[in-house]
């Protein structure tokens, strides 16, 4: 194991159906417990955190840091939804978007990336901290999407409907 990954932990308000890949959205009330809780599960000071530059993962990579580096790295953001960024979905549902859903790995959101474009960015993250790292005691804290993919990569798998399949809970920690 190279690096430990952590989700964000959670968002204020009422998330649910809201497109927020890259808008920035505020986090829980409850953030100081919910980071105090994954300090405890990773039972170690890291020696280097990696973060999303997105303000929920950096707040959180800073909180988990303990006097480590924190590295914000472009790669580790979640999918670009570009023009659908913050806005409720059923807003924008279209053909564009229904055709979307259907292929988002080479189909992209008006003003957004592909899903095998975020899966080139977040194989070389990992390539690049993997190469770095040689302890477990590097902490990437990211997003959903990129902990899929991340996930599927280390397990030798590719881009397809199996990357959307794992559960990744707020605040929570995985062996990358």
């Amino acid at each position: 194991m190279k690096a430990v990954l952590v989700r964000h932990t959670r968002l204020a308000g009422d998330v649910s159906g809201l497109c927020y890949g890259r808008a920035e959205v505020a986090l829980a009330e409850t953030f100081a417990e919910e980071a105090s809780a994954l300090r405890t599960v990773l039972r170690w000071p890291p020696r280097e955190v990696w973060t999303s530059p997105s303000t929920r993962c950096r707040v959180l990579a800073d909180a988990l840091a303990g006097g480590a580096s924190v590295r914000a790295d472009e790669r580790l953001q979640e999918l670009n939804f570009g023009a659908w960024e913050g806005r409720r979905w059923e807003t924008f549902r279209s053909p564009e978007s229904e055709a979307w859903a259907l292929d988002p790995w080479t189909l992209r959101p008006p003003d957004g990336e592909t899903g095998l474009e975020m899966w080139a960015r977040v194989a070389a993250a990992r390539a690049e901290i993997d190469a770095l790292s040689a302890d477990a005691r590097v902490v990437v804290v990211t997003h959903a999407g990129v902990i899929r993919m991340w996930r599927r990569l280390a397990a030798g798998g590719g881009p397809g409907p199996a990357v959307f399949a794992e559960d990744v809970g707020f605040g929570r920690v995985w062996p990358a």
